[in-house]
Parts: C-alpha cells; sequence; structure tokens
C-alpha cells in the first residue's frame, strides 16, 4: 500500500509540473502566414494598407515589468536586415495589441507604449515592402521584459535592440511571409 501511495503521488507531482509550466506564446488572429494587402506598407513601391498585425501573447513569465514587440525582415538586401517596427514600455498587465496600433495617428497602442524610429527613420509600424525576388521572412517577437526601457521614440533599432536583450526574461515570435514577383 506505502509503495502504491508513493507512485501516485510523484504522478500527481510530475502532473502537477507539466501543467503549471505553461510557455509564453504570441499568437495574431491577422497573420496567417503570408502577409495580406492589409499589412503591407504603402511606400517604398508598395501600396498596401499599412496596418500593423493584431498581436496577443498568453503565459507571460514571472517578473515580467513591460513587454516589447519588434518586427524584423531578416531578408532585407541592407546586409543588416531591416526593422521595421518596435515597440515597447508596453505595460505589464497588457497582453494584446489592436490591428494599426502601429500608427501613432490613431493612438491605439496602450498608454505608456513608445514606439521607436524604424529603420526607414519614423517612428512606428512600417509593413513589408520586399524588392522583387525572394521571399522575405518577417520575424515578430513580444519579449517579456525585467524592466522598463529608458529610451525615447527617437533610438534607433540597434540601440533599442541592444537594450531589449539587455533585459528580456523571455519572448515569444510569430513568421510572416511576403514577396514582391514584380
Amino acid at each position: 500500500m506505502h509503495r502504491l501511495s508513493l507512485v501516485l503521488l510523484l504522478a500527481a507531482l510530475v502532473s502537477a509540473g507539466t501543467l503549471s509550466a505553461q510557455t509564453f506564446t504570441l499568437k495574431s488572429n491577422d497573420i496567417g502566414g503570408q502577409a495580406t494587402n492589409r499589412q503591407w506598407a504603402n511606400s517604398f513601391g508598395a501600396h498596401g494598407d499599412n496596418i500593423s498585425p493584431e498581436l496577443h501573447w498568453e503565459n507571460a513569465p514571472a517578473g515580467t515589468q513591460a513587454f516589447a514587440v519588434t518586427m524584423y525582415d531578416k531578408d532585407a538586401p541592407t546586409g543588416s536586415g531591416f526593422w521595421h517596427w518596435l515597440a515597447f514600455n508596453i505595460p505589464a498587465n497588457v497582453t494584446e495589441l489592436k490591428p494599426d496600433a502601429g500608427n501613432l495617428s490613431k493612438n491605439l497602442a496602450p498608454a505608456g507604449t513608445i514606439q521607436s524610429s524604424n529603420d526607414a527613420g519614423a517612428p512606428g509600424y512600417l509593413g513589408p515592402a520586399p524588392p522583387p525576388g525572394p521571399i522575405h521572412e518577417y520575424i515578430i517577437t513580444v519579449y517579456a521584459l525585467k524592466t522598463k526601457i529608458a529610451l525615447d521614440k527617437n533610438a534607433g533599432p540597434a540601440l533599442v535592440g541592444f537594450y531589449l536583450n539587455a533585459n528580456v526574461i523571455e519572448k515569444a515570435s510569430i513568421v510572416m511571409y511576403a514577396q514582391n514577383k514584380n
């Protein structure tokens, strides 16, 4: 009987540990693989709506004091990729960004959120606008941060990235693809 109790206790502990170990996850109701015309830029030769996608996340790690969201095109022909969106100091009680939150004129981002300069030199979201050729992979990442970042909207992508990586507890990403077939 003692042995059976011990086995049941161990099974319960293993099961409880498995259930409590939730994965920090980023999701979107707008992104299903390929960028749509809604997400594409309306510049650099692209003619999209330039609407940042809806994003939501769950199971943030303990100790999260703020979030950040970035969108990066690793395939841009620059030698260093292209940062399309950098939003940080999203309050820790927020778990979503509405569609078009990257449009500063609409004021849809949560209060306190800072959207710094993308690689085109303007704050806010800039959608995909790849040159003709191969498919580009746009990596959208949410960072759970141990502190807010002491930068403003004029900070460049490399500096923001440095601060994000120095203060990240955990991060989660999704990928969106875009190809200019012209």
